[in-house]
């Protein structure tokens, strides 16, 4: 099979149609092939390299060059501690790193010199022995996981450019010209479903920097900052995790307006979405539709979509094999090539961890994740994602994590929508409380701060790293526990 090439896909599309969109500053296609070319060369002798850098074209474009230059490609996510970013570098032996934080990799003293620059990056390089990795690795994408040391995983290039033409192929039908990359680059959802997918079909990507699409850092989003965007750019598509839809949600019931009328499609991925916040969204004029992936399958694996949509997580796209085994989702795809550092074998198919079952239609329907499950003491298989979904259908209750593990009943951390009281989400609880059997309510609930990359309390895609949140807030939540023998629910 011949391999994929950005530069022969380049060559075929009309050489003026604007690609990369940053400010004022459009990029073409026949620039970004010469733009390319050349930095294929300047790469001829790296094995790997590092990008660690705010959303913008020369991301991209470092990103397409190390395709074509047949070096892989080690995206670093900005919200990575020092300790983590040390690890990812040490791990995969990245001897060329391109950043805009220069001072973050030069404060890690593991050999990195500036040798120059490349636009608006500086170019870093070190002499360091390789580590063997998978044959075939193009990229190595570090997945936040629930321990402070990320999981490599590797990945194939051609397996990735499977995920977004199925994707595309996904997509056709629909009217979408303009995409508005909001997740960083750094996360593969992104790279591939934001990046890959619309170049493929011609569409312009634009690439404002993250401050301007509402994310600022500990302090949380600002969901005016994503509206005003989504109009300036005139985005008929982006990506959102489900934190970032309900605080545009929240955002367009407060303030009486409507996003851009030029928005076709809005894919909601990275965690389990509401079906009550899915369908506020869309009465609120948001298209949004989730999906469902994983970094070893090449990100997007199923996608719901204008007439074709349930409350799931879509039909399987067609680069993607999946099965039920023991209630338990199995994927197989030809991107996953394994994890760093450890020996892999056997094919690329691989056991998800999360639990779920296909409909007569074909779509699949997720039911949490096996490594989650709560057993409480009274011997009750609670999956937590059920009760967390009853409590995020409010619209006051912005995050939640549901704990109980050996306890007689469950408790849970939530974090209130912007000005909203600590009765209100007692109300919000007791009214979830009510939609779930006795033995999955919420007896106890204390308020945490938002959980973010930034602070590690979640994974870069909004998704809780339950046991860190579960850590975090543990004295507190055994002061809460309830003394009485039965599980009741007291508010």
């Amino acid at each position: 099979m011949t391999r994929f090439s950005w530069l022969t896909e380049l060559a075929a599309t009309d050489p003026e149609q604007a690609l990369l969109i940053s400010g004022t500053r459009q990029w073409r296609a026949a620039e970004i092939r010469g733009e390319l070319l050349g930095l294929k060369e300047r790469l001829a002798t790296c094995r790997v390299l590092g990008v660690l850098a705010d959303n913008s074209p020369a991301w991209v474009l470092a990103d397409l060059a190390a395709h074509e230059a047949g070096v892989v490609h080690l995206p670093l996510p900005g919200f990575f501690s020092a300790g983590q970013l040390r690890h990812a570098l040490e791990q995969t032996a990245a001897d060329v790193m391109l950043t805009d934080q220069p001072e973050r990799i030069g404060a890690l003293d593991i050999g990195f010199s500036i040798i120059g620059n490349w636009q608006g990056l500086t170019w870093m390089q070190r002499v360091v022995e390789p580590v063997a990795l998978p044959a075939g690795t193009a990229k190595i994408s570090f997945t936040s996981g629930s321990t402070g040391a990320p999981k490599g995983v590797c990945l194939d290039g051609d397996g990735l450019i499977d995920t977004a033409l199925a994707v595309r192929e996904r997509l056709s039908d629909l009217h979408l010209r303009h995409h508005l990359a909001v997740l960083p680059l750094a996360l593969l959802l992104e790279n591939v479903a934001g990046i890959y997918a619309p170049l493929l079909r011609g569409m312009a990507v634009h690439l404002p920097p993250l401050h301007e699409l509402g994310w600022r850092g500990m302090a949380g989003f600002d969901p005016g900052a994503l509206d005003a965007a989504a109009r300036r750019t005139d985005a008929s598509s982006m990506i959102l995790v489900p934190e970032l839809l309900k605080a545009w949600t929240a955002f367009l019931n407060i303030s009486g307006s409507r996003p851009s009328a030029a928005l076709s499609f809005v894919a909601v991925g990275g965690a389990r979405v509401a079906s009550e916040l899915l369908d506020e969204a869309r009465q609120l004029g948001i298209p949004a539709y989730q999906g469902y992936g994983l970094t070893e399958g090449g990100s997007v694996l199923t996608l719901n979509r204008p007439g074709d949509d349930a409350d799931d997580v879509g039909r399987p796209l067609q680069h993607a094999q999946i099965s039920i085994a023991a209630g338990e989702v199995i994927v197989e795809t030809r991107a996953f090539l394994g994890y760093l550092g450890s020996e892999r074998g056997g094919g690329r198919q691989f056991a998800t961890g999360d639990l779920g079952e296909f409909d007569a239609q074909g779509h699949l329907h997720l039911a949490g994740r096996r490594k989650n499950l709560l057993i409480t003491s009274w011997g009750r298989n609670i999956s937590p994602e059920w009760p967390e979904a009853a409590l995020l259908a409010d619209p006051r209750i912005f995050q939640a994590v549901v704990v109980g593990d050996g306890q007689a009943a469950l408790s849970a951390i939530l974090v209130p929508m912007p000005g909203v009281s600590p009765s209100a989400i007692d109300l919000a609880v007791k009214g979830a409380n009510e939609t779930l059997p006795d033995y999955a309510r919420i007896a106890r609930w204390i308020p945490g701060e938002a959980f973010t990359a930034a602070n590690g309390l979640a994974t870069g895609n909004g998704r809780p790293i339950r046991d860190r949140v579960a850590e975090r807030y543990s004295s507190a939540i055994t002061a809460l526990e309830p003394n009485e023998e039965c599980p009741d629910v007291v508010l």
